[in-house]
């Protein structure tokens, strides 16, 4: 930016100043955002969704300037039968989302509606649905923390795996610290399901859970690496958890953004 000196006088200061508002463009309404990345092992709420095997992943977004946005993400997942929860989900999982954020006075307000799109599953076999989310975070300084929660109701096809109601919801908090004069942040998370998504255990009549995790990332312009440790409270008895990739694990992933 153009600064006047005291010797140009007012008239010149007035002068620099008109000159350099014509030069700055203001910021374009839409911006398009997104990332490709690899992980060693595709976890989603603590459950392996690739048998722990590696995926790559890619994100779109699409933002406005009034924090209206859409996007997508983009995954292989293991269909196959040998990660139970998805037999004949097919290869591929597509997220479609929509939504607003705001934030304010160090809070951010994030809500909208993602659908969950399996595009090779058996045919016949309903696998889709929709779920809404919202969150509010908030940040002081390099400390950030947040509370969502995500709910599927219950009626849709995709989620009709009992003779109940078949809703689900997933509550979570996370935080988070910026390491200072590094690269690294490292952040915890905690999650609960419940319902028609939490039967997980031997048993049916158990449709809920607890995931955790703790995580390090760095980050150095467009390129991310990280680390995350996960694990469940789903019965380990007779290595049940770990064997069908419910249990706890490390897994690594590195992405870059554009």
């Amino acid at each position: 930016m153009r600064r006047s000196t005291l010797l140009l006088g007012c008239v010149g200061f007035a002068l620099a100043a008109q000159a350099s508002a014509q030069d700055t463009a203001p910021p374009p309404p839409l911006k398009l955002t997104g990332s490709v990345t690899l992980v060693s092992d595709y976890r989603f709420r603590g459950l392996t969704q690739t048998d722990g095997s590696p995926a790559v992943q890619g994100t779109l977004n699409l933002n406005h300037s009034s924090g209206l946005y859409v996007g997508t993400f983009v995954s292989n997942i293991d269909g196959t039968g040998t990660t139970p929860a998805l037999a004949g989900y097919g290869q591929t999982e597509i997220d479609l989302y929509g939504g607003y954020t705001h934030s304010f006075h160090g809070a951010t307000f994030d809500g909208g509606l993602l659908y969950y799109y399996y595009p090779g599953g058996l045919k016949g076999q309903n696998t889709d649905y929709f779920e809404p989310y919202a969150s509010l975070g908030y940040t002081i300084g390099p400390i950030a923390a947040k509370v969502g929660a995500n709910y599927a109701w219950g009626g849709q096809k995709g989620l009709d795996f009992t003779a109940g109601k078949d809703d689900d919801i997933y509550v979570y908090g996370e935080a988070s610290i910026a390491v200072p004069r590094t690269p690294v942040t490292l952040k915890g998370h905690v999650g609960h399901t419940a319902g028609s998504l939490g039967l997980d255990n031997p048993s049916l009549a158990d449709d809920n859970y607890w995931d955790w995790s703790a995580n390090a990332e760095a980050v150095g312009g467009p390129i991310k690496v990280g680390v995350t440790y996960v694990d469940t409270d789903i019965t380990e008895a007779n290595r049940f958890a770990r064997r069908l990739g419910r249990g706890s694990t490390v897994f690594g992933y590195v992405g870059v953004s554009f």
